[in-house]
């Protein structure tokens, strides 16, 4: 809702993370006349984009609170989106010369996008670089409705395994953006023997190669798109690799990957781990392992973060939040960005960063705390009734949901040839699960045309490079 109160009001803002949903709160802010600091942990932007190749040190597991390495990204890894549909709805990613031409590039293009982003908008002397968030705590907190204050403790990282003398620095801030992202702290199944198995086990936040696993046998636990890729990564150097599955009916793209790699076998559910490196599955058969790697996913986490209970992570579920973004006991003075996953992540970002920017401001409100609070319940309440479990709490995977939150703002709506082109996306990814990312239909070369010649593309008077043809790629 849009604000009746006189004035703009100005805040001094701390945003946790720059990373692609922080750098875009920060630009929002500023743009709406706040006082912004961004506190980056890592020495550069990009966050998850920020390739880490070092992972020395790092629990294998994850089982640490504050992780040494953010970055779950590994070497090879390229897109699961075409370009065209992730930018900013006022900055293309566009393609450029002399850089990673292809439509589902590498990590290292997004990053690069990302620095562009940040030079254009002129965001990074809003940066801090190299210094942790230890604790993010209320001032005073006090009746519901009274301004909130926040303190907020950091310290410079010197080295990964920095002295714990290190000072502190401890500030006041009017609000707090948590923008840390969800892709860093592994989500761990629980296994009988893993306690006591003796080999290798790692999660995927820490692969990086291949070449580890040379000539090995490695189970990989978890069928999603990240095991499935890695899986077949894995399979160009190892022995033999067993992708162990909650659900054995696979799609037309996995079976063209199994009948194609000899030594991917495709596994059940893991019932036990032996001392001895025996790996038994649910329907009885087993293998002796080298290797166990866990490719099952991330949970939300915010060690540095405390609110007295008022917002907490129960099974991957960070609540209570309004639309995914507000505890409606401290908002505005804290939001989230980033939490929602499988959406067109940037301009829901961008929608997020522009509600937050302007309920801070005052030039708009929320809704009454007994509404927003009804919201939530309701939210779970229809959760429940699909039979959905709590962690896919932040799944959205719905176009019409980020169309209404954009409302709240009037953003604008997502063009149809960018809804057009990440259905067809998933579609080729089902049945060519190995080649979708450079081979496409004619349906897709005339949504990319429509795509190029449409504002999104065409706003900041660049030249847009176009694909080759279908016909004419080799």
């Amino acid at each position: 809702m849009v604000s009746d109160k006189p004035g703009i009001r100005s805040k001094h803002v701390c945003v946790i993370g720059a990373g692609p949903s922080g750098l875009v709160v920060a630009r929002e802010l500023r743009k709406e006349g706040h006082s912004v600091v961004v506190l980056e942990q890592n020495h550069d932007i990009g966050g998850q984009w920020l390739y880490e190749p070092d992972v020395e040190g790092e629990d294998p597991l994850g089982r640490d609170p504050f992780l040494k390495v953010h970055s779950s990204m590994y070497e090879s890894l390229r897109l699961l989106s075409a370009r065209e549909i992730m930018g900013f709805s006022d900055f293309p990613f566009l393609v450029k010369r002399d850089r990673d031409m292809r439509r589902f590039p590498g990590h290292r293009e997004v990053l690069l996008y990302l620095q562009d982003f940040v030079e254009w908008f002129g965001l990074r002397e809003l940066i801090r670089f190299n210094i942790r968030v230890e604790h993010v705590g209320m001032v005073d907190y006090g009746e519901f409705g009274k301004d909130l204050r926040w303190i907020v403790k950091s310290k410079e990282i010197i080295t990964k395994s920095d002295d714990d003398d290190e000072k502190m620095v401890e500030e006041v801030y009017d609000a707090v953006v948590v923008a840390t992202g969800h892709y860093s702290h592994p989500r761990m199944p629980s296994i009988k023997g893993m306690g006591t198995w003796k080999r290798k086990q790692f999660h995927s936040h820490i692969y990086r190669v291949p070449e580890p696993y040379r000539n090995e046998v490695v189970v990989v636990v978890g069928n999603s798109f990240s095991g499935q890729d890695i899986s077949m990564e894995i399979a160009g150097v190892a022995r033999e690799v067993h992708l162990s599955a909650k659900s054995l009916d696979i799609t037309e793209g996995l079976s063209k990957v199994l009948d194609k790699h000899h030594n991917l076998y495709l596994r059940p559910q893991i019932d036990s781990l032996e001392e001895d490196g025996t790996v038994s599955f649910v329907d009885g058969s087993s293998v002796i392992a080298d290797t166990i790697l866990y490719c099952t996913g991330y949970s939300y986490s915010f060690p540095f973060l405390d609110t007295k209970g008022i917002v907490v992570v129960d099974d991957d579920r960070v609540g209570p939040l309004y639309e995914h973004t507000f505890p409606p006991s401290l908002a505005p003075s804290l939001s989230f960005v980033g939490i929602p996953r499988k959406i067109i992540g940037f301009p829901f970002f961008e929608s997020q960063a522009i509600w937050i920017a302007q309920l801070l401001s005052g030039k708009r409100t929320l809704p009454p705390w007994n509404e927003m609070m009804q919201s939530i319940k309701d939210f779970y309440n229809s959760i429940d009734a699909a039979g959905l479990p709590k962690h896919n709490t932040h799944d959205i995977a719905n176009f019409e949901y980020c169309e209404r939150y954009g409302d709240h703002v009037d953003f604008p709506h997502l063009e149809e040839w960018r809804k057009e082109l990440c259905i067809s996306t998933l579609k080729n990814l089902v049945v060519n699960l190995e080649t979708f990312r450079d081979s496409w239909d004619e349906g897709d070369e005339k949504l990319l045309q429509e795509a190029f010649q449409s504002p999104h593309f065409t706003q900041l008077g660049s030249q847009v490079l176009t694909f080759q043809s279908q016909s004419e790629r080799p």
